[in-house]
């Protein structure tokens, strides 16, 4: 699934291309892409002559801000497999391809989505995102924001008995981190996938909030992961897997130790660390 530097990388795409283009019309090839209104030619219509003002990011989802006054609102999640590409209209159509969205010059913005979990929302002047993207309502703060403070994470985890690992992927506690980036953030703090949150330090989480901030930076410099369909909007693969230090990389020698990289599972979700590096005994006060 995309998170946070992936979609970041399309918001920066999507605003160098999109902005201050009449939508012209649109196709709706998979009616259930659509969340809000319930109807696809009701999507389409409302959109039609409205131009894209600026692309926002709250989490993993896009928000377009559209040109009515007050602002309507154009809302995207990509959730497993979905990408926004920006082509010819004269360019053949992915198989999976779902809505079209079609722009002046013979250009348009393609979702393609092989899973079919992505999502549209239309968002009428009349109402705000969060009313009509109830997703939106339940997420923590964003982590380059003053809200994700090291007093706000460390009063979140005091108290949870759960591994660190699955507080990190809950969306309520800071917005947009998923698990390539919570097993790396963990990995540069030195601190096992399955240690309590109630066994952290004050030390701990400073580091931990310290290194979730910055490989969520580093990603974005590096155009994101792409380790299956992440693609950024001109069709182009992200730069950091490559540069990973544990995540998909179970079996291959620690960059700073040559321990081989480990993998369990938690609560469904795989967990990749090393070993060494992360030994729990380290990170317990």
């Amino acid at each position: 699934m995309p998170e946070l530097p992936e979609v970041e990388t399309v918001r920066l795409g999507l605003n160098q291309v999109t902005l201050d283009q009449t939508i012209q019309g649109g196709d709706v090839l998979l009616d259930r892409t659509i969340a809000a209104p319930s109807s696809s030619l009701e999507f389409v219509a409302q959109l039609q002559g409205l131009s894209i003002v600026e692309w926002h990011r709250y989490g993993k989802y896009l928000l377009a801000e559209l040109s009515s006054s007050p602002a309507s609102w154009l809302g995207v999640h990509l959730r497993m497999t979905g990408q926004l590409l920006w082509l010819s209209q004269n360019e053949p159509l992915q198989k999976h391809t779902r809505v079209r969205l079609f722009f002046p010059n013979g250009q348009e913005l393609r979702f393609v989505d092989q899973r079919t979990f992505g999502q549209m929302w239309f968002v009428p002047r009349d109402r705000t995102p969060k009313s009509i993207i109830t997703g939106l309502q339940n997420l923590g703060p964003e982590p380059f924001s003053d809200e994700f403070s090291e007093e706000y994470f460390a009063q979140w985890l005091r108290d949870r008995k759960r591994p660190i690992k699955n507080a990190l992927l809950d969306q309520t506690l800071v917005a947009g981190v998923g698990n390539i980036y919570a097993d790396e953030a963990l990995f540069l703090s030195k601190i096992h996938p399955q240690t309590l949150c109630t066994t952290l330090s004050d030390s701990d989480i400073k580091r931990l909030r310290e290194n979730v901030i910055q490989v969520l930076k580093d990603s974005i410099a590096a155009r994101g992961t792409s380790f299956s369909d992440f693609r950024d909007v001109s069709g182009v693969n992200g730069n950091y897997g490559g540069i990973a230090w544990v995540y998909g990389r179970d079996g291959a020698e620690c960059r700073a130790c040559t321990t081989p990289i480990e993998r369990l599972k938690l609560a469904g979700r795989s967990a990749h660390f090393c070993p060494q590096c992360q030994r729990r005994q380290s990170v317990n006060p």
